[in-house]
């Protein structure tokens, strides 16, 4: 049966008109582009499962999302998990923001076995603030992304060093408060901290203690333990795994080898030089007794003598025991 050009699995080589959709094989910044048009489609009833099915899309299972700048107490540095992404989003626009999107000029891509990194030196973050005040920031910096090179290429690694911004205020503003002067001091004031609000910033800050929770959180969620019991059972396994010695390489058994037997007449001739040896060993035992024996004062009880020969069972140790009368008598 011949395919028709109503066929959803038509490909027509005559042009794109009746070509079925690709999967996102395309270059990493058109999921840059993507994200900015999902982002814009955002409404003020958006709500958490919104943020989770936008982190979902665009974020892997196990992404982290880092930001690096630079404060008036020093330098900052804050990673967050993938539970707690989306919930960063939402908070740009809970401090007044009403469009966010970014900007990539010349971006490096550099591919590898399963991944795509996207170098951006000249990246803008650029978010319309609606109050306090109308005024566009721009935050300036340098963002790194990890793309897993997939069908559906989600980041794996968001890095965004910020260097600078710019808070601009429209000229018409100014000019409809020329003449009130608390209007202009108020309009003089930054209203971001290095392109972030107050409500990101604290949210940040939030997260170094969330962060290491998430284990508690999730194991909570799992098996329905009490928080006490969550942090016991989290802290016992941690320090198993550090009691708990390196595993070694396992060692492959040695097989023994049976000894055939020998005729009767060598079997003779080994018994009788057996018996002749026993006797040199207790002649040599005895001898080793007396010696030890003269330096050691009665009464002691049995003191341990160990011979290169076996005794009678086979142990290379035997004891020799100190009589009442100071005779000394031998036990294997």
């Amino acid at each position: 049966m011949s395919s028709t050009p109503h066929d959803p699995f038509y490909s027509s080589p005559f042009g794109p008109f009746y070509r079925r959709h690709t999967p996102y094989m395309v270059q990493p910044e058109y999921r840059i582009y993507e994200m900015n048009k999902r982002l814009q489609s955002r409404t003020e009833d958006s709500d958490n499962l919104w943020w989770d099915a936008f982190a979902t899309e665009f974020f892997e299972d196990d992404a982290t999302l880092t930001l690096s700048f630079c404060l008036e107490d020093g330098p900052k540095r804050y990673t967050i998990g993938r539970t707690l992404i989306p919930r960063y989003f939402s908070t740009v626009f809970e401090g007044g923001v009403t469009d966010l999107y970014y900007i990539l000029k010349h971006s490096k891509e550099s591919y590898h076995n399963s991944s795509i990194t996207v170098d951006c030196d000249q990246c803008a973050m650029v978010t319309q603030h609606g109050k306090p005040m109308f005024t566009k920031v721009c935050t300036e910096g340098r963002l790194i992304l990890e793309f897993t090179f997939d069908d559906l290429m989600r980041i794996k690694t968001w890095h965004f060093t910020i260097r600078q911004y710019r808070e601009l205020v429209p000229r018409s503003i100014l000019a409809m408060h020329a003449q009130d002067p608390q209007v202009l001091d108020q309009l003089s004031k930054n209203i971001t901290r290095m392109g972030l609000t107050n409500f990101t910033l604290n949210y940040l800050r939030l997260c170094v203690i969330l962060e290491p929770m998430q284990e508690l959180m999730s194991r909570h969620k799992t098996y329905n333990l009490s928080p006490r019991d969550c942090l016991k059972t989290c802290l016992f396994q941690k320090w198993q795994r550090m009691v708990a010695p390196p595993a070694e390489p396992t060692r492959q058994p040695t097989t023994k080898r049976r000894k055939r037997k020998n005729s009767t007449s060598s079997t003779s001739n080994s018994s009788a030089g057996n018996a002749s040896n026993s006797t040199g060993s207790k002649k040599k035992t005895t001898a080793a007794n007396l010696s030890l024996s003269s330096q050691v004062p009665q009464g002691l009880g049995a003191i341990p003598n160990c011979s290169l020969n076996p005794g009678r069972d086979g142990d290379l140790c035997h004891s020799t025991a100190v009589t009442p009368s100071g005779q000394f008598k031998e036990k294997h």
